[in-house]
């Protein structure tokens, strides 16, 4: 599966309480256990006015798909063309 980071404009999203995230979450959830093909939500920062989430899945299409059918924003879609951290200067 490719990796996917999706922007979500959601206004007033860090002000979103433990509930509503929570909320939030089992749907995105029962949205996957339904897609019925490859499919993992790995995980989601919540910061400002935005959710960023990093999900894995066969393509674009498929996140797009999620969205839809959980009635989530997915502003902008992107596929991973590497990961870095501290570990990857170490060669």
């Amino acid at each position: 599966m490719k990796t996917f980071v999706i922007e979500r404009e959601i206004p007033g999203a860090s002000k979103l309480t433990a509930d509503e995230l929570k909320g939030i979450s089992s749907k995105s959830c029962d949205v996957v256990a339904g897609l019925g093909e490859p499919y993992k939500w790995v995980q989601s920062y919540v910061a400002g006015d935005k959710i960023y989430c990093v999900h894995e899945a066969e393509s674009a299409d498929v996140i797009y798909r999620h969205a839809r059918e959980g009635g989530f924003p997915a502003d902008r879609v992107t596929e991973v063309a590497a990961i870095i951290g501290p570990q990857t200067a170490a060669g």
